[in-house]
């Protein structure tokens, strides 16, 4: 099987990765589009959500027992403005309605969950902004939903990587349940070009190569990471954007870098 999702280029399905898909036991994402007054309504079932406003401008309504109403979220008009998106956290078991007030690109961010967190929006002036790494290897991260912040299982960050430049880089991974050497997060990338016509490249990897695959992706694809290390390259020329959903048996986020590369690192 391919870890490479492919987007639907028209229609408002943009792309979906489901446990069962990805032959995992974790996370869930999907990506929608909704022109403005249109409207999408979804169930959480056993998971939690954490639905991102990726660009555009929506009301979100939360159904009982603990009804909740959000309006005019979001400010930005592409995931590369410079500004923090619009979020809500939503426990299992609730109805969710979308409606879009202008043109709006969304992420559904799911892991399973006991519900023992409430409705709540997800402030973007809370939401931190670093810069990581240094000169081609420099990309701006900003956190959605981090460690510091109350799920059972989801962690939710984006990041952007300039022209020319790598990511995930030295190449790094989380397959394992040993902390505090490395912890096991199952991980998908949403990956959006700017001009949208560019590409980038990702390889996902073993130590073993066991798992070894390399891929050019194109805007809206996703890849998913069962396991192993997986670095970005973002070619001359287009800026690449990336949503990362993280989840799995615990919510520490702590990986552990491809000896053979770490040594750029002293």
């Amino acid at each position: 099987m391919s870890l490479l999702v492919k987007a639907r280029r028209i229609g408002r399905e943009i792309v979906e990765v489901t446990p069962e898909r990805a032959g995992w036991r974790h996370v869930g994402f999907r990506a929608t589009r909704l022109h403005a007054r249109e409207e999408e309504r979804a169930s959480t079932g056993e998971r939690e959500l954490c639905l991102v406003v990726l660009s555009g401008t929506v009301d979100v309504e939360v159904g009982a027992p603990d009804a909740q109403r959000f309006d005019g979220l979001g400010r930005r008009d592409s995931v590369f403005d410079d500004i923090a998106p619009a979020a809500v956290y939503v426990p299992p078991r609730r109805e969710v309605t979308v409606r879009a007030t202008r043109d709006a690109e969304l992420a559904w961010c799911t892991a399973p969950s006991t519900g023992r967190h409430g409705v709540r929006q997800l402030d973007p002036a809370t939401m931190t902004r670093t810069v990581r790494g240094m000169g081609s290897n420099t990309r701006y991260v900003r956190d959605v939903l981090p460690q510091t912040e109350p799920a059972d299982h989801l962690l939710v960050v984006e990041v952007v990587t300039p022209a020319g430049h790598s990511s995930s880089y030295p190449p790094h991974k989380h397959d394992r349940d040993a902390a505090p050497e490395e912890t096991l997060l199952e991980e998908t990338y949403y990956h959006r070009l700017h001009p949208p016509q560019g590409f980038a490249f990702q390889r996902v990897y073993t130590d073993d190569r066991s798992l070894d695959e390399s891929m050019a992706v194109e805007d809206h694809d996703v890849v998913m990471v069962p396991r192993g290390y997986h670095p970005c390259v973002a070619p001359h020329g287009y800026d690449l954007y990336y949503l990362n959903v993280m989840a799995g048996p615990g919510r520490t986020w702590i990986f552990k870098n491809d000896p053979v590369h770490e040594w750029m690192l002293r």
